[in-house]
């Protein structure tokens, strides 16, 4: 473990949604929501609700508002994103410009949700449990693990006649599950359609070194090859327990959530002990 005592800044992916996003991005980046309109074609405040083409976007802003709020008060050691995350990330830590970030992530969610309505009906399943009593039921439905989110939750992601069998068999086993609402099966290789376009727009974007460590959600390591990790990520399971660990023994003891929401607080407290995990914005922490 590293002898320094750091604070680990984490930005959240989609679920986070929260009402008061646009108040957010008005009050800490104004001039964000225009450009976000813009980029995307229609208001994704409006429709965040609609579908991961708008959320992720309206996601993104929020982050980045979260993090100018501040800004002032924290000197982060490390970084990490949970999904989409991960580019507000290395925006935040000058590998990416705003401007491209913003331009990620809404091709991202456009070329996600236009991949999950061209699988057809297929989805994702929120299961209370590990990734070991869960991983078998996994392969026998042909589903496949695509966040492993802490000791206590597993996403899985799949077709729907896939995910109401792995249900009903988990039910059996005394593991509660319950489908997300969302209109694919993301970080699966359902995806795969969406991986090429994205890596080709990557090709464009122009990376710098980040002012701190970004760990990436498919190695649990800070990025090596930010095209590369950000393309993989679009069909790769997110390894959030992973990154968590691994921000620990980086020597992360502070984890601070940008939002909006408070989900991946929520994630540390159930997986790491000995450290403070602080919510958005008001900042209240919470011994783990």
């Amino acid at each position: 473990m590293a002898d320094e005592e750091q604070i680990a800044l984490l930005f959240p992916g989609q679920g986070s949604q929260t009402s008061d996003m646009r108040d957010l991005v008005e009050r800490f980046r104004p001039g964000l929501e225009e450009r976000a309109r813009d980029t995307v074609g229609e208001d994704p405040f409006e429709r965040s609700n609609e579908g991961t083409r708008w959320a992720q976007p309206a996601i993104f802003c929020a982050a980045l508002a979260g993090w100018e709020s501040l800004r002032e008060r924290l000197e982060p050691g490390l970084m990490a994103g949970h999904s989409l995350g991960e580019i507000t990330a290395l925006v935040a830590a000058g590998a990416l410009s705003e401007d491209d970030g913003l331009r990620l992530v809404a091709a991202r969610g456009r070329l996600m949700q236009g991949a999950g309505e061209r699988a057809g009906d297929t989805g994702m399943l929120a299961v209370r449990g590990s990734s070991s009593e869960v991983g078998d039921a996994a392969t026998r439905h042909g589903l496949t693990v695509a966040n492993d989110n802490s000791p206590e939750q597993i996403v899985l992601s799949g077709s729907a006649a896939g995910l109401e069998a792995a249900a009903a068999e988990l039910t059996e086993r005394g593991l509660r599950s319950k489908r997300l609402p969302v209109g694919g099966a993301f970080h699966s290789p359902a995806m795969a359609p969406a991986a090429a376009p994205f890596r080709e727009l990557l090709a464009d974007v122009e990376v710098a070194e980040p002012s701190v460590p970004v760990l990436s959600c498919v190695t649990a390591q800070p990025f090596d090859d930010v095209r590369e990790r950000l393309a993989e990520a679009i069909t790769s399971p997110v390894r959030w327990l992973d990154v968590m660990r691994s921000l620990r023994a980086l020597g992360a003891v502070r984890y601070v959530e940008t939002g909006p929401g408070n989900v991946l607080t929520g994630l540390v407290r159930k997986s790491l002990e000995g450290v403070e995990a602080e919510a958005p914005v008001t900042l209240e922490p919470a011994r783990a």
